[in-house]
């Protein structure tokens, strides 16, 4: 095999362009081979080998840097630089991540995982480049969805200024996960090489050239004429608004023209201008179920390769939870809207993009967008849902404070993939949210556990007069949730799961984590220890009321949540105990510690951070075991259970 002979781009340019072919068909197969067992981005990475095979082929990398924005697409590049033997491991605890990051590789320019990030990146590599001297490049790849982002035009109006050593490779598949939208989408995706135009060209080339004398000169003429065309009737003529030199469009998947076509770029003086080359790629392609649907492949679990049949899961989750709930508000309130970016199936609103179009927005890869659209939208009297994960909403920080919460305006947040996400790594995790969210004034935000939950608070969200955010992970929910009897939703009303007696320690767990946290007290019963289980519901406003009526009770408390410990849910915790001067109180904090969490399974990220059953009941002994060095507990023993809504406010009604 000619792949085992490439241990990095030094290899890869030893072969011949005829060998290239043969080398882009065994890494399609060992890709394809890796992700049906592993799962990852199958139909991106797919649609480049040729691309990244003929980049790697003729630039100098890493001295020339290549730089892959969102990083989807990168497992060619990362087999072609040195990764082979691992890529095996790929997105699994311990082994290679499946997002190119400056410090596992050279070759790995600058990491990525969000979009629209690597013109910007690759201008200040190249501006840096420039003044070191010599001729190196830096090269941005980027897709046409991710083009569609504002910080790829912020980029492109400052390149156009001096950046001749940068380069802009445009991906153009029509994709970003789904289809694209909006008119720039449309616009890229011009097509005056189609198959029928591609032969009429062809047979009038023919005809002309048989004229006597004149045939070969006006066949030239023609020649420079369609090119000329092609460059008006294309983004060209928009890229060379911005400054930018103009290539294409090229077949993406023919190696030898792009290899042509690269060299002619790296040979050639160093041009006044950056220069742009487009080039036309099929997302999935060399495999014909995710040709067929690139986006049911483009990150994909496990699948059976010789099929393509996807393992699936039967269970319901979380995402199909909120997407039913929000089709039900919709049939009562009409003035309900939904919003995405570029992500209606990920956020499970393909069912409601289908029954309710006219209520429906795809805004693109463009989250501030999304947010102050949604602002102007409630405005003027409607209910705008906008659903995005947890990683992507923090690109519209400054949109949330200032357009919607600022404003007060009745906009509902759906965070999907808060928490830990699994195998997608530190740029997908849903680490943030409760930090970043709790300080805003006007801001409610509720975390449910369990579908029921999903259900009332949408409701109550989307009826709300002010924004709501509610925050929900990935996967699947816990099938016992589905036997619970939850009380009547009330807002800022916390809800005891569990409580026997007189506790020796007190769980207050958010969403999810309410299971963890359950599952560790029937553990810790087995050990002679009383563990109870508050479900806040609503971390703001926050139930302090029953809080401190439960520090009478039981002064060890833990917290438990898939945020980082840094400004989450324990922290505000702290902060209640020290305002209200409950200085007895004995708390533990259990979450996400100040770093960022790698790439590994649910289960086994949770097992790491020591938030699953066995972490908490581990922490919930030592802290019992703590209170006097000899494990006596020393806590107040009042009553024997809470008394429910006794001394709090009567809350709003929710349902």
């Amino acid at each position: 095999m000619i792949l085992e002979t490439i241990r990095g781009p030094e290899d890869l340019r030893k072969l011949s362009v005829n060998d290239l072919d043969m080398l882009c068909t065994e890494m399609r197969d060992l890709i394809i081979d890796v992700v049906s067992k592993n799962g990852g981005h199958l139909a991106p990475s797919l649609g480049v080998v040729e691309l990244a095979t003929a980049l790697h082929y003729v630039f100098d990398s890493p001295r020339d840097k290549i730089i892959w924005d969102v990083g989807h697409q990168s497992y060619a590049h990362m087999i072609l630089t040195g990764r082979r033997e691992q890529f095996s491991t790929l997105r699994t605890l311990g082994g290679i991540s499946g997002f190119p990051k400056i410090h596992d590789n050279e070759h790995d320019a600058f990491g990525t995982g969000h979009s629209s990030t690597s013109i910007s990146a690759a201008l200040g590599i190249a501006h840096v480049l420039k003044r070191q001297g010599g001729d190196h490049r830096a090269i941005a790849v980027i897709g046409d969805g991710s083009m569609m982002g504002g910080l790829s035009f912020e980029a492109l109006n400052h390149a156009g200024h001096d950046a001749n050593n940068l380069i802009v490779v445009l991906n153009d598949n029509e994709m970003s996960i789904s289809p694209s939208v909006g008119a720039l989408s449309r616009f890229f995706s011009v097509r005056i090489h189609s198959s029928r135009a591609r032969r009429l060209r062809y047979k009038l080339k023919k005809l002309i050239s048989y004229i006597p004398i004149w045939g070969m000169q006006l066949s030239g003429l023609a020649q420079r004429a369609e090119e000329a065309t092609v460059s008006f009737l294309t983004p060209g003529f928009l890229f060379e608004a911005f400054g930018f030199d103009y290539i294409g469009p090229l077949d993406g998947h023919d190696l030898g023209k792009l290899a042509r076509v690269f060299e002619d770029v790296r040979d050639a003086p160093m041009r006044y201008k950056p220069l742009l080359i487009h080039v036309l790629t099929q997302k999935g392609k060399g495999y014909e179920p995710a040709e067929k649907n690139p986006t049911k492949y483009h990150g994909v679990g496990s699948f059976d390769r010789v099929t393509g049949k996807t393992a699936g899961s039967k269970k319901r989750t979380y995402t199909n939870a909120f997407g039913d709930a929000l089709l039900e508000v919709a049939e009562r309130q009409p003035k309900v809207l939904a919003i995405t970016a570029a992500m209606a199936t990920g956020t499970g609103l393909s069912a409601f993009a289908e029954r309710h179009p006219d209520s429906f927005f795809d805004v693109g890869m463009a989250e501030g967008h999304a947010v102050t659209f949604a602002a102007g939208l409630a405005t003027q009297g409607y209910r705008p849902v906008v659903a995005i994960y947890s990683t992507f909403l923090q690109r519209a920080y400054d949109h949330i404070i200032h357009d919607v919460c600022l404003q007060n305006l009745p906009v509902t947040f759906a965070l999907d993939r808060a928490g830990l996400v699994g195998d997608d790594g530190p740029t997908h995790h849903g680490a943030f949210d409760l930090s970043y969210l709790r300080p805003f004034p006007n801001l409610t935000i509720a975390v449910p556990r369990d579908e029921h939950l999903m259900r009332e608070i949408l409701f109550f969200a989307t009826s709300y007069d002010g924004p709501v955010a509610l925050r929900y992970p990935r996967g699947a929910i816990p099938e016992y949730a589905v036997a619970m009897q939850p009380e009547e939703l009330l807002l800022g009303r916390a809800e005891v799961l569990r409580w026997n007696g007189n506790p020796d320690v007190v769980m207050w767990a958010v969403g999810h984590s309410v299971f963890d946290a359950l599952d560790a007290a029937a553990n810790l019963e087995a050990s002679g220890i009383n563990a109870a289980v508050v479900d806040p519901r609503f971390i703001k406003p926050f139930d302090v009321a029953l809080f401190k009526e439960l520090c009478g009770k039981c002064q060890n408390l833990i917290t438990v949540e898939e945020n980082a410990l840094s400004g989450g849910f324990g922290s505000m915790i702290g902060e209640i105990i020290a305002s209200e001067g409950l200085h007895d109180v004995r708390l533990t904090c259990l979450g996400i510690a100040d770093s960022f969490v790698e790439h590994g399974t649910q289960s086994e990220l949770r097992n790491q951070c020591g938030i699953d059953a066995q972490g908490i009941a581990k922490t919930a002994i030592a802290l019992i075991e703590g209170v006097d060095g000899k494990g006596a507990h020393r806590g107040r023993r009042l009553s024997p259970s809470p008394s429910r809504g006794e001394g709090r406010g009567e809350g709003d009604p929710l349902s």
